[in-house]
């Protein structure tokens, strides 16, 4: 890769890095990816609704997303472009057609995590000046993804690529919302082979693992208790102690049984309730997540959850309500494109440790757009960009190694070039 395409990929993920926008929320990064597809001449481009089923999960309110518009358009975003994304309609799709061949898809995901990034000198971002501007930040590499990803559009543009490239902006990975509505979106139905990507994930730079497995599924929840209050001192049996409820569910939760056939996982990530001591609290709330190695075993989790949480309320005189706020299914990467990216990743020269498989250990909704395509009879695979990091995925320390980003787009295009000629 030349010198300046180098120099412009590291430009636009700095500048993308500089304005991360949550889930839901990516107004203006859209915007900006929309505008860098243009510049290097994709004509075939579908934003916001077009690119998006219609079920959608953990969307904002529409106060909070209005904030997040006006902060875009301050920020310069085309203001045609945000008109067309509101009500939280973000991400893209851009289409890429050379001739007979093939439907390959890409997918990356654009959104940042609502936390601060570190404003220590010793943190490249704020040392170099493209710390985030907007409070949220980069935390997880889509910055990075992004910028992958149209790095690879151009270089599939100038090689002798013969098909369709359709490459997925996808908006609100980190709460598990944005897969499935893309996957729906109808732009998977004729993808024959589908890449997904990540940087980091402890893998170090140099290091490209073919096929990421262990993706677990996942289904985050809200669960709201509700009571009735009173006296804490004069009238306690008037009450009906919502707190009560919760703190029962979270002891029980971690006593649902293990799965014989894999791995499961339980967290109550974030409690609460009540207003003040002297009050019986009438509601509570436990924000969680149950995951599992499989979707059968992370359907097992939740089903027992559910009962966990009906019989918490029962034994306290409450009522319960249970809400999913996002979810994606397990997923597992092909053999036949794994060998692709392997052999491809193998021949590069800054690839110091092609490996074939390796482990997420989390979830990733990317799973919802590789199941589909599974699903149609088309192969993917969810490839691992190794970058040094000196801080962990979604800490104020976290960085992408900038060299990583050649290595992604040379990789992926050669892949995608592979499988145009190869068909396998």
């Amino acid at each position: 890769m030349s010198t300046d395409r180098r120099s412009r990929l590291v430009a636009l993920r700095r500048e993308l890095h500089r304005h991360p926008e949550p889930a839901w929320k990516e107004f203006w990064t859209t915007a900006r990816i929309v505008e860098e597809l243009r510049s290097v001449g994709v004509d075939e481009l579908h934003v916001g609704r077009d690119a998006l089923g219609e079920e959608r999960l953990s969307v904002p309110d529409e106060a909070e997303l209005d904030e997040w518009v006006d902060r875009a358009r301050e920020a310069g975003a085309d203001p045609d472009l945000v008109e067309a994304m509101a009500g939280g309609w973000t991400g893209c799709v851009a289409v890429i057609e050379q001739g007979e061949g093939p439907v390959v898809g890409l997918r990356v995901d654009i959104d940042g995590l609502p936390r601060a990034e570190s404003t220590d000198d010793e943190h490249h971002p704020a040392r170099e000046g493209f710390r985030s501007e907007t409070g949220a930040m980069h935390a997880c590499g889509h910055d990075a993804h992004a910028t992958i990803g149209i790095g690879v559009i151009e270089a599939i543009k100038e090689s002798d690529f013969s098909g369709t490239l359709k490459v997925f902006f996808q908006p609100a990975e980190e709460v598990i919302g944005g897969g499935k509505p893309m996957s729906e979106s109808g732009h998977l139905d004729d993808v024959a082979y589908l890449f997904a990507l990540h940087v980091g994930l402890d893998f170090p730079t140099g290091e490209v693992v073919a096929g990421i497995g262990d993706i677990l599924a996942v289904t985050q929840f809200y669960t709201t208790f509700t009571g009735y209050p009173g006296h804490a001192g004069a009238r306690p049996e008037e009450g009906r102690n919502a707190v009560q409820a919760m703190a029962t569910a979270v002891q029980n939760l971690y006593g649902i049984p293990r799965h014989s056939e894999g791995a499961s996982r339980v967290n109550a990530g974030r409690v609460g309730g009540g207003t003040a001591t002297n009050i019986i609290p009438e509601e509570a709330f436990v924000h969680g997540e149950v995951r599992g190695e499989t979707t059968e075993i992370r359907d097992f989790t939740f089903e027992r959850a559910e009962k966990v949480f009906e019989g918490a309320a029962t034994s306290h005189d409450c009522e319960v309500d249970i809400e999913i706020e996002g979810e994606a299914p397990s997923a597992e990467s092909d053999e036949a494109l794994v060998d692709v990216v392997h052999s491809v990743s193998s021949a590069h020269p800054e690839v110091t440790q092609p490996t074939r498989r390796g482990s997420l250990g989390g979830s990733e909704d990317a799973t919802f757009l590789m199941q589909y395509v599974q699903d149609n009879g088309g192969l993917a695979t969810y490839v691992g960009i190794g970058t040094d990091h000196p801080g962990g995925h979604h800490t104020a320390t976290f960085d992408v190694d900038e060299d990583s980003l050649e290595i992604g787009v040379d990789v992926l295009s050669e892949a995608i070039e592979t499988v145009c000629h190869e068909r396998p």
